[in-house]
């Protein structure tokens, strides 16, 4: 990666904007979502993130089951806006479906009996991680991307369509493809409101 860490993170941002043109191969995304799916960290390192790349025709399909699973819930007189923003996202090169396991969660709630119930809080913290993780490597390679949350609507959809195991819980959708508007500016509350620091 050419920039450093620091850069990275600050220039990691939510775009809308996106299109279907690539910016490296498939193969070197695939590459970089192994690599974050491998050394981000778990709880007990539990291992629980499940990880599906939509890539192509596959990617068009989830928006478009996106889009149709809304259309039955949204009143016709605000539809509009809501098939643009599936339009938006189905827009992109490919969508990094991101799941938790819940039968690894569930097996470490048996084992650990006294840090049960911090389980299932642990492993939405490491799908967290791997998220951004994931998204600032995109963001590295010149990918735009944002995180979307359309999980339960489109769980059975989902799961149906590409054969994805019950026990494997959808908790975020990231549409990316190469930037074609930027974001806008980002506002940012004081730092001394925020970090407390001691020495």
């Amino acid at each position: 990666m050419g920039k450093d860490f620091i850069a990275a993170v600050k220039d990691r941002r939510t775009y809308y904007g996106i299109s279907k043109e690539n910016v490296v191969s498939d193969e070197r995304i695939k590459e970089i979502v192994q690599e974050a799916v491998k050394y981000t960290p778990s709880a007990f390192n539990s291992q629980s993130a499940r990880v599906v790349v939509l890539l192509g025709a596959e990617h068009d399909k989830l928006w478009n089951i996106t889009k149709e699973t809304l259309r039955k819930i949204v009143p016709a007189e605000n539809f509009g806006a809501t098939e643009e923003k599936m339009n938006s996202f189905g827009s992109g090169y490919g969508t990094v479906l991101f799941f938790e396991d819940q039968s690894v969660v569930q097996n470490l709630m048996q084992q650990f009996e006294a840090y049960k119930d911090n389980f299932p809080i642990w492993s939405e913290q490491s799908s967290g991680m791997l998220q951004y993780v994931v998204w600032t490597a995109l963001e590295t390679e010149g990918f735009g991307a944002s995180l979307q949350h359309y999980n339960p609507l489109i769980d059975e959809a989902v799961q149906q369509t590409w054969k994805i195991p019950n026990e494997w819980k959808l908790r975020a959708q990231m549409p990316f493809g190469k930037p074609t508007a930027q974001p806008g500016e980002k506002q940012f509350q004081p730092l001394d409101e925020r970090v407390k620091f001691f020495s």
